[in-house]
């Protein structure tokens, strides 16, 4: 974020409170133009998308020119897809200029401490699991499944939660029942399955294969209600493949971070990613072919451009 941002954000009430691989996260001060804030919304967060770009739990850089757009009005469009399955988290999208169209001011949540990842699709970390034994999650699945295959119907795979800079963990569903007891924990896989459900149907219905997502709830603490929370169906949370060059056996076509995960592991990077250092830089050509993608997919799915 730029100087002149943060000078923006402060003057307008807001001050910094955490930062993540992607999100900058602003609570109000104690200032009128915070207390304003506050009046007008309560207990409130200003979400900021930046441009950086995550992979392999490393922050890489240079970020992706735009991407925090993509991010933001695209999350938005699917908030508003789903308004009738499950409430999201945003208020406002009435935010100091500095950050415009990358930032929503969202209702605070009490999350819930699991990653809802569902899976239509096999790849990832899914199709190594599957590979070693067959099944994801400790769910089995058929035999002869490779890279690419579509699933029987799609599966609920949760992963708990790493902080900055560690790696997610698979965990069996009994594992988020233990956590979390079997109402909550039945009722995070229903809305995960529900939530795929329908963005598949409206992707495959625009010519994109919805592989797999990932969603974050957590409780309105004045209602009580699951809230979908953080981003939702971006390139980066989700992935998400052209349906006419779908093709099981391999790595598939994307319109997502896939690109970056395989450059990074390509021989063109030199990086090892088992060693203990950081990812190289990324070439100019990987930087604007990614974001390129973003931008697709933006389009591909909402049916219009994005207006930058």
């Amino acid at each position: 974020m730029t100087l002149d941002a943060a000078q923006d954000l402060a003057s307008s009430g807001w001050t910094h409170t955490y930062s993540g691989k992607v999100r900058d996260l602003f609570v109000p001060d104690d200032s009128a133009a915070g207390r304003a804030v506050r009046d007008a919304h309560g207990d409130v967060v200003l979400v900021v998308a930046s441009d950086r770009v995550s992979a392999y739990d490393h922050v890489l850089s240079p970020g992706i020119p735009d991407k925090g757009i993509v991010l933001t009005q695209l999350s938005l469009w699917w908030f508003e897809q789903l308004a009738d399955l499950v409430p999201s988290h945003v208020v406002s999208t009435d935010v100091p200029a500095a950050v415009a169209g990358r930032a929503m001011i969202c209702r605070r949540l009490e999350m819930f401490p699991v990653e809802c990842v569902v899976r239509g699709y096999l790849t990832g970390s899914g199709l190594a699991e599957y590979r070693a034994s067959g099944a994801v999650t400790g769910i089995e699945l058929p035999e002869g499944l490779v890279d690419g295959s579509r699933l029987p119907e799609p599966i609920f795979t949760p992963a708990t939660k790493a902080e900055l800079g560690e790696h997610d963990e698979n965990v069996p569903f009994s594992a988020v029942v233990a956590m979390l007891g079997d109402e909550a924990a039945g009722s995070l896989r229903e809305l995960t399955l529900a939530v795929y459900a329908r963005a598949e149907s409206i992707a495959r219905a625009r010519g994109v294969i919805l592989a797999d997502t990932k969603l974050e709830f957590g409780t309105d603490p004045k209602t009580g209600a699951i809230t979908l929370g953080d981003e939702v169906l971006t390139p980066d949370s989700s992935r998400f493949w052209p349906a006419d060059v779908w093709q099981p056996g391999g790595p598939q076509a994307s319109f997502d971070k896939q690109f970056v995960r395989d450059w990074l592991t390509s021989s063109a990077s030199g990086w090892d990613r088992a060693a203990d250092t950081p990812p190289p830089a990324l070439p100019a050509d990987v930087v604007e072919r990614t974001r390129a993608r973003y931008l697709e997919a933006f389009e591909r799915l909402t049916g219009a451009p994005l207006s930058l």
